[in-house]
Parts: C-alpha cells; structure tokens; sequence
C-alpha cells in the first residue's frame, strides 16, 4: 500500500502562539518553561492534524523555535567563538545570542541571517574554521521524538542532512577559500551518533533533509555524497533512512542519488518535473521507496487531483505502489495552516472605502474554494494515497468536486483584465529606460538635493508600537472611524519626522505607521490581490507575514502613497522619500496566480507601481525609493535557468522606475543576498542609490562592489536592525571608516540594515543618533 506523508509543517501556531511566547521569553516577561509548554503544544497539535487527515508517517523535529539550521548548529556544536560557548548542552540562552546577538556589557554580532534557498525564508548561516570540531551539544531530536512516541505518533524524525549543512555554511577566520565539505569527516561521527540514538530509541524512518541536492553540483561535492551516505546508511541499524529533496529537479546529481545505500528517496515533482524524465530514462533503485512530492507544498491553490493521479500513474510504471510515498513537494512551512480559518463578506468584495493597511483584509467569496493551505493539503494527499490503494472510485465524490473547482478558477472573469493586458501591449521598446544615463542624473539630482558627503538616512518604516497597532485594529474594528485613524496617522508621521530631524538624518522617511507590511500594504489597494486574516508564515525567528495572495489581472485604481509622501514633506525643508514596494518583491513575496507565467504578472505590477512613481514625481517628491530585497531570492537555483528571470526581474524593475524624471533619484534597497553572481544585473537597474545589508557579513558584500568596480551611490548598512543591541558612536564609526577603505566617499551613504519596524523605539533613537554622529566625524575627517 502506498503511504501518505508529508516532510514538514508549520510550526508557528495557528494563532501565532509561537510569536507570542518567543517575544515574551526574550522580553522577561515569560520562563523557559512557559515557552517550552506552548512549543509543546504546538508540536501536540500539529501532530494531531496530521493524524486526524490520515498522515501515515508524521515528521517530527521539523518544529524550531527559531531555525533548523541554527538548531543543528546546536546539535553539533558548530558555535563561533566569539559566543564563548564552553562545550556543554547548548541552552535557551546562547541559541538565542547567536540568532539576535549578545547583549549586555560586550555586544555580540548575531550570525548572518540569508534567504534558504529561492525561498522567503531565512536561515542562521553556519560558520566553521579549518580546524573546526563537532560534538553532539543538543538532545532535541531525541526528546521530539520520544514526546511524539508517547503521544502515540507515527513519527519519522526529521534531520538537516550534513552535505546541505556544510555547504550553507561559510569559512571565517581567513579559510575564506577553503569548503566547509573539507569538514564532512570531522561532522560524520556526530551525525552517526545521532542516527544512531533515534534508531535506538524506536525511530522506525529517519528523514534527512538534503535540498542542497538541487543546486548545481561538482563531482567533488557528489562524491562527498557518496561518503557521507555510505557511512550514514552503516550507521543506521534496524531504521530506515529517507534522503528528502525539494525545491527542483536533481540533475546530475541522480545516478548518485539513486545508488546511495538508504531506504526511500524524496523528490519535488512540482518544482522538478524533470525528475519523472530522471527515473523514466534511468530507472529507480530496486526495493527504494520513493516518496513523490506531487501536491504543491509552497503555493496556496487547490491541487488538480486529476492531473497528480495522471502523474502518479505514470510513475507507478516504474515504482510499484507498495513502495510509494504520497506526499507534498515541500515542508508546508511555506503556507498558511488552515483556509477554514478565513471569513468571506457577504458581497465577496474587500470595501473599497477602507484605509489601506489598517485592516479589512478578506477574501472574495469566489476566490476561497481555490485556495489550500496546510490542513486542506494534507487532505488532497490523503485522498490521491486513497485513489492509488483503493481505486478512484473510492474517492470519487471528492474528485469531482475537485474538478469543478479547478474549472470554476480557470474560467472565471476574476482573472482577466482586458485593459491592463492592453496598456501592456502598446507600451513603446524604451519605456523602461530613463531619460537621461546616470553621470547626467546625478549632477542634477545633486543640485537639487543638495547634500553632505556620506549622507544619513534609514530605509523605509519605523517602530510599529502597541500604539500604532491599537489603533489599526480598532480602524479595523470600526470602533475608530476614517477620519479619526487619519489624524492619528498624520500625528505619528509628524511625530517621525520632528524625531528624524532632531536627530540630524539629512533624507527622511514618514516612518510608515499606516502600513501593516511592506507588500500586503500594497496588494490591499491594487486590483487582483486578496488577502487572509491569519494567513501567517514564518519568515525567520518571531518575524511572520501574510503574503497576499494574486487571483486575477493586476490594477492599481487609486494612488497608494501619495497622501501620506506628500503629508510628511509638507512639514520639513529635508527631502523626505516616498516609499515603494518593487514589482518583483511584491510578486516574489506573494502567493502568485499560477495559470501565466509569473513574468506577465510581475509585468502587470511594474506597470501597477510605474503609475505611483509618477504620482510621486509629479507631487514634488524628490527621492523615491523601490525597495527590491526579494529580487536574488526568485533566482532559479540551476545556473542554466536564471538568465531568463535575471532579464525580466530587471526589465520589470526598471519599468517601474523609468517613468521617474532625471533630477529625481530613485533609490533601491536589498538584503540577505549574495550579490556576486547578480552583480551585472544590480547594475543593470540603473538605481542612482543602492542601500544593502552589510553588516553581518564581514565587508564580504563590499569586496563585490570594489572588485566589481560600482559606479552609483551605495549605502552598505552600519548595523544590524534584527537584533536588539544599541551600537555606539565608536563602533558605528570604526564600521564607517572601514567602508570607506573599500568604497570612494562620494558614492557612500550611511544607513541601517533595514527597516526599523520590528524595533522598539528605545532601541531605534539612539541608535541613530550614534549613527549620524559617526557620520559626521568621519565626514569631518576626510574634509
């Protein structure tokens, strides 16, 4: 009998439990213990779901409190230094330091935080040294496990296999050029171990997370492969080993794959539809299950259970149901827990009358039955493993409604919009071009603005206090009406700016109470997006957000910024940005329509967002920043497929940006991204300023930028907004002085890593004035 899995879910809590007890641990305001009793109920639960649909073997250990890879951090060992860690089991306390970074009387730098894969997820990147050791630190697998065995669980402990581990991590203290795989003798024995101690304590399968193995791999690296398996596939005893990929196709990598001694192999054949070709051409691996990940575990739309059981069919012609695992592409951390949560209003429209970013969020009625979130795709895998076993006749109520909702989707009049595909059409060959090249722009951009050298400024929002958040929820709850929420937002916008000016920050912001998240805000006042109440998913640690989900055509009815970029220049001689979202942020941090190419819809919102530039720019608004930190994170990840999405990510970029007029600077802002590969394409955008994060990681994104010969204004971020320490003046001006060892003065804006809206305001305001004090003694000092 074929079985049903899955290989993973959301950990966060329906109702953000998770957020609630991470913050008030770190706050004080919560023990250990009271967070451990919520993580353990959130696990029960999650446990309980996948039983209660009919899940044969349950991951465990895929829950973190913060991330699997800093918690196998914590399992092996792999502590930097500078954490003073003294080699016992590594407690609450010093995960959380290397997660936010050390506080107290000597700061510590939190590890560098980066996407996981082409996803919106970010990880803690692993950090080894030539002559690192390892050594089991952690039993949190074992005690996942026996806890999940003692509910009676069908579990299947869940590992971060160790050729994707190393390969994450990067080399410090001057191995820069050495591989972290030269480790993978030293990691072995801690991996053995623990392979070891769960088949001991009962665990029947073992999962071994290893999407490393869709990335373009040498044959030095499939032969670590090789090793690592061979000696893990000793190590296991009477359990079972599952290699689970996903993301993509394995490539290459496949005759490896399928020769390596474990007993079930995981492959994406949604993302990777070119692995059924791998096992058609080459065949499978004897009496190996395979575990086919054939419902989408990173998207939300209802699964076609005709089309999985046709491709299911064809890979029974070459793996036999009795060693067939139905399953999901992916760990559904990637979605929202349950659609049942939602609510519809009665019309199936949001109100057009409501103040963006302050609530309302609702999905249309007709749009609902599409959707599928964790709990709905637990079902689908439930009823395509019952079709396979039993016949689809045994199922088949369930198929035919199924089919209609598919049917409904594709032909409702939802999805298209006749005149933005017009308005697309007609557009001339240079709109994305600006008028003038950049040497022009920014004399006239300097003339206007009017500048110091190393400008000050911050990227976008500010704190969003319990202030801010009441009085969104209570504009949501029609308890404060239009008028009143306006006032308050205007109150807090001038309170930003009066702040910013006291500080000294030369490009100001309006700090952006009125939004609730850099693209929700957006997708709320554009045609085609819905929205969810608790459609949570983790991006890292604490941090969620409620990606918008793109149904139809893309539209923008009304200007989205324009009133409150206008406010807050109104009350200052201080330029103040006006603050967007880009296009291929917005789609890549959506939840994106997946009847057209996703080229067509990011199109649409360039077009969408060039229309808010040019409000903007005609409104006097004299910088204009689009905020791009999603672009890197929609690369393919096989070398041979980026090309294409690198052409249109940057087409659609500057198509938004291009309508802007000379004397206007348009400013660009990206984190977590290795630049190096992409560096032709970020200058391809022609910004006049670019603002990144820097400081985490060491000047290794400088080097880029120096070797690579930037040209336009850049802002490498002095420090590190996602943890709570207060730099100081000294520490922020060492920072600066070093830039400016790699980068020419002219060019160099200071800056933090990122927006400041998960900050609290005690944390934010001296922070900056630490950091425009530095800047102007260094900016004293190079005269």
């Amino acid at each position: 009998m074929a079985l049903a899995t899955i290989p993973g879910y959301p950990r966060i809590g329906k109702r953000r439990e998770l957020k609630r007890a991470l913050e008030g641990y770190w706050s004080g305001k919560r023990t250990a213990a009271e967070l451990e009793e919520t993580a353990s109920a959130i696990r029960r639960a999650n446990w309980d779901a996948q039983t209660a649909a009919g899940i044969d073997l349950v991951p465990v250990n895929d829950f973190s409190l913060y991330d699997q890879v800093l918690d196998t951090c914590a399992l092996v060992g792999a502590i930097p230094p500078r954490f003073s860690w003294t080699g016992g089991a590594v407690d609450l306390d010093l995960l959380f330091a290397m997660a936010r970074g050390g506080v107290g009387d000597e700061p510590v730098r939190a590890m560098e935080l980066t996407k996981w894969f082409d996803t919106n997820y970010h990880y803690l990147v692993p950090e080894f040294s030539a002559d690192q050791t390892f050594r089991l630190a952690s039993d949190k697998p074992f005690a996942e496990l026996a806890e999940a065995q003692a509910a009676g669980v069908p579990a299947r402990p869940v590992l971060l296999g160790p050729i994707t581990f190393l390969v994450l991590g990067k080399m410090t203290g001057g191995d820069d050029s050495a591989s972290p795989l030269a480790l993978l003798e030293a990691l072995l024995p801690v991996y053995t171990e623990t392979i070891q101690r769960l088949a001991a304590g009962g665990a029947e399968w073992i999962q071994l997370d290893e999407p490393a193995l869709v990335l373009d791999l040498t044959p030095d690296q499939l032969a670590a492969v090789e090793r690592a398996y061979a000696v893990l596939g000793e190590a296991k005893g009477p359990a079972k080993l599952l290699l689970q990929t996903v993301y993509g196709h394995v490539g290459d990598a496949y005759p490896t794959l399928v020769a390596l001694p474990v007993d079930a192999i995981g492959l994406d054949f949604v993302r990777g539809p070119q692995n059924l070709n791998f096992i058609t051409e080459h065949g499978f691996a004897g009496d190996t299950w395979l575990v086919a990940g054939v419902v989408d575990g990173r998207n939300v739309w209802t699964n076609d259970l005709a089309a999985s059981l046709d491709l299911l069919g064809r890979i029974q012609e070459h793996v036999p149901a009795e060693q067939l695992m139905i399953s999901a592409s992916c760990s559904l951390q990637h979605v929202p827990y349950d659609v049942g949560l939602e609510e519809t209003p009665p019309s199936g429209r949001v109100p057009a009358e409501r103040v963006a970013g302050h609530g309302g969020e609702t999905l249309p009625a007709e749009v609902r039955p599409w959707l599928a979130f964790a709990e709905q795709k637990l079902a689908e895998i439930v009823t395509l493993t019952r079709a396979v076993n039993e016949g689809e006749d045994a199922v088949a109520a369930k198929l035919a409604a199924n089919r209609a909702t598919v049917a409904a989707a594709a032909e409702s009049p939802l999805r298209r919009n006749p005149q933005v595909r017009r308005r697309l059409a007609e557009l001339p060959p240079d709109a994305d071009r600006r008028p003038l090249p950049y040497a022009e722009r920014v004399e006239r951009q300097r003339q206007r603005l009017n500048l110091p050298p190393l400008p000050t400024t911050t990227i976008g929002s500010f704190p969003q206090t319990g202030e801010i958040r009441s009085a969104r929820k209570a504009a949501d709850a029609g308890t404060m009406s239009t008028e009143e929420y306006e006032t308050f937002l205007e109150d807090q916008i001038a309170d930003v700016v009066a702040r910013q000016e006291a500080v000294g920050l030369d490009v100001l912001v309006h700090g952006e109470p009125e939004r609730n998240d850099m693209v929700q805000y957006f997708g709320e006042q554009l045609d085609g997006f819905a929205f969810t109440r608790h459609g949570w998913v983790q991006s890292y640690g604490s941090r969620y957000v409620r990606p918008p989900i793109i149904y139809g055509d893309i539209a923008r009815p009304r200007p989205m910024t324009l009133r409150w970029a206008t406010y807050a220049q109104g009350l200052t001689k201080r330029p103040v940005k006006g603050m967007l979202t880009g296009p291929v942020t917005i789609l890549n941090w959506s939840f994106v329509r997946d009847d057209q190419p996703r080229e067509e819809t990011c199109r649409q919102i360039a077009l969408a967002i060039r229309d808010e530039v040019a409000d903007l720019d005609a409104a006097g608004i004299a910088v204009i920043q689009i905020d791009e930190p999603a672009l890197r994170e929609g690369l393919p990840l096989r070398h041979a497929d980026q090309g294409d999405y690198l052409r249109w990510a940057v087409e659609c970029f500057r198509l938004a940006a291009a309508v802007a007029r000379p004397e206007t600077q348009v400013q660009t802002h990206m984190c977590y991204s290795e630049f190096g590969e992409i560096f032709a394409e970020i200058d391809a955008l022609d910004a006049d300023v670019l603002l990144i994060e820097h400081a985490r990681s060491d000047q290794e994104l400088l080097e880029v930028f120096r070797s690579e010969g930037y040209d336009k204004g850049i802002g490498p971020g002095v420090y590190d907004v996602h943890s709570p320490r207060v730099p100081d003046k000294a520490e922020l001006t060492d920072q600066l002085q070093t830039i400016l060892t790699v980068l020419q003065p002219d060019r160099v804006w200071v800056n933090p890593d990122c927006g400041l809206k998960t900050r609290r305001p005690e944390e934010v305001w001296p922070a900056l004035e630490h950091m425009v004090e530095a800047a102007r003694e260094v900016r004293d000092s190079i005269g």
